[in-house]
């Protein structure tokens, strides 16, 4: 049946039954009995189905903004803005932080750690300003420690800003009888005759500006005192730039940096990201060579008469350098300077390193010397302290004890018939023993400290490789590269990430260089 005359149909029905309905004496219409069924010849009516009215939906939320996580803010930057009288030793700097607070928590307070104020006279604050130019109030000054109350809690995410101006009169550089270790910061003296073959000198600016450590929920501020040896700062990752020029010429002066530098009219301008720290040493006396690897410049800087030594620390530095980087990741930085060092010493810092004058004299043309072992320790610290940060106060082993190991990589991979000479003058000779996991400030003495810390620390890793085997042992080191650059690590981190690649059963290990069950890993 066509659907036009149904529909006339239905218009026929309905008009009868209204005007049936419009009639006042019309009886009641007849009830159909149930079995009443249409006459056989009656169209089928179609079934009409109505669907139920759809249930709205709920209205959608309206989004909320959610706050950038605080610690995906870029991290502090130092401005330095510097006048240096080389002559006189002295410095003067005005220097601008901009904080970040990166964590999860406010601070009420501002900590700056100033080194050089360990030396008396050494450091001289002469203004310290809000950034509106205000002077900021209560602070106190005690040995490295400056601190600052805050006027309001500075909440996760916010940053603040901060100017300081002061002087820095330079101390001689030296070591005492009863000290293992240097401070770098500081001066050695020109002599009178500055053409002698072995005239040595210079001035290094390390540790030399206010800083803010870093902030541990748990334990506050990351700032240590100093120790008779090892290394007691901690150092967060930021971005450093310094203004550099002299209050007065000086004929052959040599300046070697942690980065390089950008002439702007009479100032060198010298800029690093992402660094735990940008220093200098400077000398009128400093011999140059400078050699590219992997697109990064390498400069050595020594003594007249050092310079075979100082050509190998070179050659060192650059194959120490590719190796690393394949193993490692990529060094972060442009540049990587080499300094001879006027103290009895070496130094590691973001984008250069000292090595101690003593090692260049005792360079003997080959590389089983203290030279090369040392170039190649103190090359490593750009990644086992430069790109992955530590606690050196707290755990000196997570830094020392990886770039003593990685000496032994440096041999086995450039020169192995120095190997054996290197397990048997730098490690077994001292027969080294004691737990890896303390503070510098539990070891009995100097020795104790550098046989358990570097040597012994040299030892464990060692047995392990042994024990997970070279795969899971250089995947292992290239992750926790990975996946702590920038960060301070911790014991925790190392073996949390240690066992993401090994199912080895490491507790007699662990028992045999960490000591008893409650202080493992």
């Amino acid at each position: 049946m066509s659907t036009s005359r149904l529909v006339g149909g239905l218009i026929l029905f309905l008009a009868l039954c209204l005007g049936a309905c419009s009639a006042p004496a019309a009886p009641p219409p007849p009830q159909a009995s149930p079995s009443a069924a249409l006459p056989s010849d009656s169209p089928a009516l179609p079934t009409l189905t109505i669907p139920a009215p759809p249930t709205p939906a709920p209205p959608a939320p309206s989004a909320t903004p959610q706050p950038p996580d605080p610690a995906l803010l870029p991290p502090a930057a130092y401005n330095l803005d510097t006048v240096l009288d080389f002559a006189r030793h002295s410095l003067s700097v005005a220097e601008s932080i901009d904080y970040p607070n990166r964590g999860q928590q406010a601070l009420d307070d501002l900590l700056l750690v100033v080194e050089p104020n360990r030396w008396e006279g050494a450091f001289r604050l002469q203004s310290l300003l809000w950034a509106d130019g205000s002077a900021v109030q209560d602070y106190t000054l005690e040995t490295n420690l400056l601190r600052i109350p805050l006027p309001a809690p500075l909440l996760p995410g916010e940053r603040l800003q901060l100017s300081l101006a002061y002087t820095l009169e330079l101390p001689p550089v030296h070591q005492t009888a009863d000290s293992f270790s240097v401070d770098p910061f500081g001066y050695t003296a020109c002599p009178a005759n500055l053409t002698d073959l072995f005239a040595e000198c210079q001035l290094n600016l390390v540790d030399w500006y206010p800083i803010v450590p870093p902030y541990d929920p748990v334990n506050g501020w990351l700032a240590h005192a100093d120790w008779f040896f090892g290394e007691h700062q901690v150092y967060e990752a930021a971005d450093v730039q310094v203004a550099l020029s002299l209050a007065e010429p000086v004929e052959g002066l040599v300046i070697a940096a942690s980065a390089p530098a950008a002439q702007q009219g009479e100032r060198l301008v010298y800029q690093i990201q992402g660094a735990r720290n940008l220093v200098f040493s400077i000398s009128p006396l400093f011999q140059m060579q400078s050699a590219a690897v992997d697109g990064i410049t390498v400069t050595s800087y020594y003594f007249a008469h050092h310079q075979a030594a100082g050509e190998m620390a070179l050659q060192n530095t650059l194959e120490a350098l590719a190796l690393y980087n394949q193993r490692f990741g990529a060094y972060p930085y442009p540049s990587l300077s080499v300094v001879e060092a006027d103290f009895a010493d070496g130094m590691e810092y973001s984008g250069l390193y000292f090595l101690s004058g003593d090692f260049y004299n005792l360079y003997n043309g080959t590389p089983s010397s203290y030279l090369t072992a040392i170039a190649a320790h103190e090359t490593a610290h750009q990644w086992w302290y430069g790109t992955v940060g530590n606690d050196q106060a707290l755990e000196p082993w997570l830094d020392e004890s990886l770039c003593t190991y990685t000496e032994r990589l440096f041999y086995e991979t450039y020169y192995p018939d120095a190997l054996r000479w290197w397990w048997d003058y730098r490690i077994n000779y001292y027969q080294p023993q004691g737990l890896l996991n303390q503070s510098i400030y539990d070891y009995a003495g100097y020795r104790p400290y550098r046989d358990a810390v570097y040597l012994n620390g040299a030892r464990f890793l060692e047995d392990l490789r042994t024990l997970i085997g070279d795969e899971a042992f250089f995947a292992f080191l290239a992750d926790y590269a990975s996946q702590r650059a920038g960060q301070i690590a911790t014991t925790s981190d190392f073996f949390a990430i240690l066992k993401e690649h090994t199912r080895a059963d490491l507790s007699p290990l662990l028992a045999e260089y960490f000591g008893a069950s409650e202080n493992l890993p």
